[in-house]
């Protein structure tokens, strides 16, 4: 199938609205604001590179899933901006579009935007299919994966139905995957003791990231991991934005955080420190130099419609 650029062909027809309507637009911040209804129309208006079809239509053509998805996939693989309708006409079809997406989400060789992208839409279906493939994902999964954090993001949008499977998965997933696990798990009561131990046992280890895995433990809500978490607030070599999460999840979970002081040495400290002083300087500035003109920027055309968003 063709893969048209539609963003390229909004921006002509942009540039070329702007041009017809100058004088209604006192500045490039009132055709920003224009925007939406601009794209709109682009979409509503019979256009020549589709055969005088509407783009907002286009798609509407076709209501074979497999056609769709594919086409989706060679949107990707070609690198040309994948059109909201085209995603849009995916997800009308439902149970269908959910079927072709799941078999996307198996093919290892597929590209991993369009591994994401189908991850995306399966989310926005609220499809339960791939709930057992994103759970086997987490088993072996590296600490940086993306596709495999979409899909942990994906199981907390399912709801308690996960989360058996995903206890019973935690025996089998190494570190990496039961701290993911874990993050999901920590949305919901944990009526075994079983995410508690395991969080408790992830923050403690050389080369945990102490202050993702103390937010989990505030949001898991039990207080016996307090002993732990002001353990770790104490602990000499730990840095200021540590000890902020830290302090945080202590509180969060009714007890007192230890009190700590930072200074300079602290990178993180430094940084923040100065962030607030730059702030405070620009607030400042601005204040003195309130009536100052500052010059308009021409608005960009926009990338898979995000000026209807």
């Amino acid at each position: 199938m063709k893969c048209i650029d539609f963003d390229k062909a909004f921006s002509m027809y942009a540039m070329k609205y702007f041009r017809e309507h100058a004088k209604e637009y006192k500045n490039y911040d009132a055709m920003e604001a224009a925007m939406p209804d601009v794209y709109a129309r682009f979409l509503d208006t019979p256009a020549d590179f589709l055969a005088n079809q509407k783009p907002g239509e286009y798609f509407q053509s076709w209501d074979d899933a497999k056609v769709l998805v594919d086409w989706m996939e060679d949107y990707i693989k070609q690198r040309v901006p994948t059109p909201d309708m085209l995603l849009n006409r995916i997800t009308e079809l439902g149970d269908p579009a959910a079927s072709r997406l799941f078999m996307l989400l198996q093919k290892e060789r597929a590209p991993q935007e369009a591994r994401m992208t189908a991850v995306s839409l399966l989310n926005e279906l609220q499809s339960q299919l791939p709930m057992e493939l994103y759970i086997q994902w987490q088993l072996k999964r590296e600490a940086e994966d993306e596709l495999c954090d979409a899909a942990a993001e994906s199981l907390t949008q399912m709801g308690e139905d996960a989360v058996p499977a995903m206890l019973a998965a935690l025996d089998e997933a190494n570190d990496a995957g039961r701290e993911a696990l874990c993050a999901v798990l920590s949305h919901y009561p944990d009526t075994t003791g079983r995410v508690l131990g395991e969080l408790l046992r992830l923050i403690r280890l050389p080369d945990a990231n102490v202050a993702v895995l103390a937010g989990y433990l505030g949001r898991l809500g039990d207080e016996r991991a307090l002993e732990t978490l002001i353990d770790l607030a104490l602990q000499e070599d730990i840095s200021y934005l540590t000890y902020i999460e830290l302090r945080s999840a202590i509180e969060e979970l009714g007890g007192d955080a230890p009190e700590r002081t930072f200074d300079e040495d602290d990178p993180e400290y430094e940084a923040m420190s100065r962030l607030q002083m730059d702030f405070g300087k620009k607030g400042s500035d601005a204040e003195e130099d309130a009536d100052s003109p500052t010059a308009p920027e021409i608005p960009d055309a926009p990338i898979n419609g995000d000026y209807l968003q």
